[in-house]
C-alpha cells in the first residue's frame, strides 16, 4: 500500500490525471503563498563569498534528475575537491566528514545513500554531509580542499556560487510549484542558472549491468527491480519489458522486514537495483543481485568550459 501511495503522489506532482489535476487546482492558493515566500527569500538574501570556487549542481523539481551522476562526472576532473550535501535519509544530524581524500570514515547510516555513493565513486575526493552548507564549506576549506561541489544548492541564495541546473528529459505536464505540482521554484528560475543542461538534449544516461563486480550483457528473464529513488519508473526504460518493480519512497532505509517480504514474494526472481540503493542493501547479504551502473555522457564537453573559467578566476 505504501508503495502505491508513493507512486500516486509522484504521478500527481509530475504527470497528473484528471482527478489529480482537480486537486492541484484546489491547492493553488497555498502554492501562490509558497511562491511569494520563495521570492521574498531570494530578494532579501545577501551572498557570502568563501574565497574558493563553489559549484552547485541542482534542479528545480522534486526528486532526482541526474544531479548525483553529473556531480561524479564533474568532480572526477579535478583534484582537492569536496562534495557537500545535506545527506537525505541519514540517521545522523549535524556535520560529518564521510570521506577525507578518498578514505571512508563513516557508515551509510551516518552518511545517507547519496553521500556514500559519492564516497565510493570518488576515490580521491572529500565528502561532507551537513544541514548547514556554509559550515560544511568552511570545513572543506579547513581540510585543504580547493573546489567545493554543492549538491542541490540552488536554493541557497546566500552562498556565492556557480549554479548548474539539470532539466529532466521529460518536462512535467504539471507546471505548478508545491503543493500543486512538483516544482520547488517557478519554471522561470531556469533563467537564473549559470549553466542549464537537459537530459536528451545535452547529455544521455549510459547504463551497464554487473554482478559480483563483473559486467554482464544478458539479464535473467525473471527480474525484480528493487529501488528507493525518486521517479523510479524511469529505470524501467533500461530494463527488459517483463521486469517487475517494487519501489519505496526516495532515500528509504530498507529494513529486515522489507527484505524478508521481498524474498518470500519474489523467491524465484533475481534482483536488480541501483548503486545508490545497493549501499543500503549490502548488509542483508542478498544473493543473485545485479547492479545498474549509471554514467552520463555529454554530447559536447566544451559546454563545461564556462565552469573551468569560473574555477580559474580563483587561482
Amino acid at each position: 500500500m505504501r508503495q502505491k501511495i508513493f507512486l500516486w503522489v509522484e504521478d500527481y506532482l509530475f504527470f497528473p490525471n484528471t482527478f489529480q489535476q482537480i486537486i492541484s487546482f484546489l491547492l493553488l492558493p497555498i502554492t501562490f503563498l509558497y511562491m511569494l515566500i520563495i521570492a521574498l527569500k531570494r530578494a532579501s538574501s545577501r551572498t557570502i563569498e568563501f574565497g574558493i570556487p563553489v559549484i552547485s549542481i541542482g534542479n528545480i523539481i522534486v526528486g532526482g534528475s541526474g544531479k548525483t551522476p553529473f556531480t561524479i562526472h564533474l568532480a572526477k576532473k579535478y583534484t582537492d575537491v569536496c562534495v557537500v550535501l545535506r545527506g537525505f535519509g541519514r540517521e545522523s544530524k549535524g556535520l560529518y566528514i564521510i570521506s577525507n581524500k578518498g578514505e571512508i570514515l563513516e557508515d551509510v547510516k551516518t552518511s545517507g545513500d547519496e553521500a556514500m555513493l559519492l564516497a565510493n565513486r570518488l576515490k580521491n575526493a572529500t565528502v561532507i554531509v551537513s544541514e548547514n552548507r556554509k559550515e560544511a564549506i568552511l570545513k572543506a576549506k579547513e581540510l585543504g580542499c580547493k573546489i567545493v561541489f554543492l549538491d542541490d544548492g540552488f536554493s541557497k541564495y546566500d552562498i556565492k556560487k556557480f549554479d548548474i541546473l539539470i532539466r529532466p528529459k521529460e518536462e512535467p505536464t504539471n507546471i505548478f510549484c508545491l503543493p500543486s505540482g512538483g516544482y520547488r521554484e517557478p519554471k522561470m528560475a531556469y533563467s537564473y542558472a549559470d549553466l542549464e543542461l537537459q537530459e536528451g538534449r545535452d547529455f544521455r544516461r549510459v547504463v551497464s549491468f554487473s554482478k559480483d563486480d563483473k559486467y554482464v550483457d544478458v539479464l535473467p528473464m525473471k527480474l525484480l527491480l528493487l529501488t528507493a529513488i525518486s521517479k523510479p519508473k524511469r529505470l524501467l526504460d533500461f530494463l527488459p519489458e517483463n521486469t517487475i518493480m517494487e519501489a519505496f519512497e526516495d532515500h528509504h532505509s530498507f529494513t529486515k522486514d522489507d527484505i524478508e517480504k521481498i524474498k518470500v514474494k519474489y523467491k524465484d526472481y533475481s534482483i536488480i537495483t541501483t548503486e545508490k540503493d545497493f549501499v543500503k542493501l549490502q548488509k542483508f547479504d542478498l544473493e543473485d543481485v545485479y547492479l545498474m551502473n549509471l554514467e552520463l555522457r555529454l554530447k559536447d564537453e566544451n559546454k563545461l568550459e564556462i565552469i573551468e573559467n569560473y574555477i580559474n578566476n580563483y587561482k
